[in-house]
């Protein structure tokens, strides 16, 4: 896999002022070009309009456009894997990646185009700068005939393996809270993973699936009316949705917000990437930006890059035992 610097994940430091430009690892200013940023999943999602304001806040900052590229497929696996393939780790190219699911890089031995060995959350790739936490909930059909989490879980009680649900893909944070919530409650429901939230309510609305179950994606349909939120995953009920409830209120005691960054292939120069946390960090904290956070109900975490090693660190124990206790292969 080219474990090559990897170290450098967990040495840099906290941003700098953005004074001037650094010498590359090509000899050159950064950036010299435009930098490309991968988004692992689908467009329209809560994620790709959140990196589309974000980028385009820190293309001025930068000094070049950073363009947003739709790389979907395995949860989020295949943009991480793009990093881990890069030849040039010169900043050019970054990702977004989920410090809070380090499942999806638990079962990269069993995806197609997988290295032999799983990703390493801490040193397979350079954290360049923590982003946000996503709001997570479970949401149906407006004329659904569920009105509580409740009348749900019952249904999909009395009716094993007749209750389907969707979301971004295999090991993501949603998959894995439905089959905590299975294995607590005793139901046997089915899993449809999507290559983003974008287009699991669109199944949801069409009738091909019962259940979405994604970051806050669902959030305009709600509020139009065509879809209805069941229950969240966060610690305390949503601002925006203060009759929803949690899913401790709801007697399973979880709760996950799938935080992410932004990341860069291994061994990117130090300099590099000061320059690409101040830039980023700044744009995240733009009021034209929280404005986006606030629709999706999504919280700004502007981490260090040591925060979100750490971050990963305590996730992949997590999950690890997650997965030997529920039994799940992630296949």
């Amino acid at each position: 896999m080219g474990h090559v610097h990897r170290r450098t994940a967990l040495a840099l430091g906290c941003a700098v002022a953005l004074a001037r430009p650094a010498l590359g690892q090509g000899g050159g200013a950064f950036p010299n070009r435009p930098i490309r940023a991968i988004n692992p999943f689908a467009a329209g999602g809560s994620t790709d309009v959140q990196m589309r304001s974000l980028c385009a806040l820190a293309s001025p900052k930068l000094g070049q456009p950073v363009v947003v590229e739709n790389r979907t497929g395995g949860g989020g696996f295949f943009g991480m894997l793009a990093l881990v393939n890069e030849s040039k780790p010169d900043g050019h190219l970054l990702s977004q990646v989920g410090t809070g699911t380090p499942a999806r890089l638990m079962m990269a031995p069993q995806a197609p185009q997988a290295p032999q060995a799983p990703l390493d959350p801490m040193t397979d790739f350079t954290w360049v700068c923590g982003m946000v936490g996503y709001l997570f909930g479970v949401a149906v059909r407006a004329d659904a005939p569920w009105a509580t989490w409740r009348d749900l879980v019952a249904h999909a009680r009395a009716n094993p393996g007749r209750v389907n649900y969707g979301t971004p893909g295999v090991g993501t944070p949603p998959h894995f809270a439905m089959e905590v919530v299975a294995q607590r409650e005793g139901l046997h429901w089915i899993h449809v993973p999507f290559r983003g939230g974008s287009e699991v309510h669109p199944a949801v609305l069409g009738g091909q699936i019962h259940v979405g179950v994604d970051s806050s994606t669902w959030a305009p349909l709600v509020e139009e009316g065509k879809m209805r939120l069941l229950v969240v995953f966060a610690a305390e009920r949503a601002r925006r949705y203060p009759g929803v409830p949690t899913l401790r209120e709801e007697g399973v005691d979880l709760v996950t917000d799938g935080r992410y960054g932004l990341a860069a292939p291994p061994g990117l120069d130090r300099g590099v990437a000061r320059i690409l946390h101040a830039a980023f960090r700044e744009a995240l904290l733009d009021p034209a930006h929280l404005a986006v956070l606030e629709r999706y109900g999504m919280a700004a975490l502007p981490k260090t890059p040591e925060d979100c090693a750490e971050d990963a660190r305590q996730q992949r124990g997590a999950d690890r035992a997650l997965l030997e206790r529920l039994g799940l292969r992630l296949s």
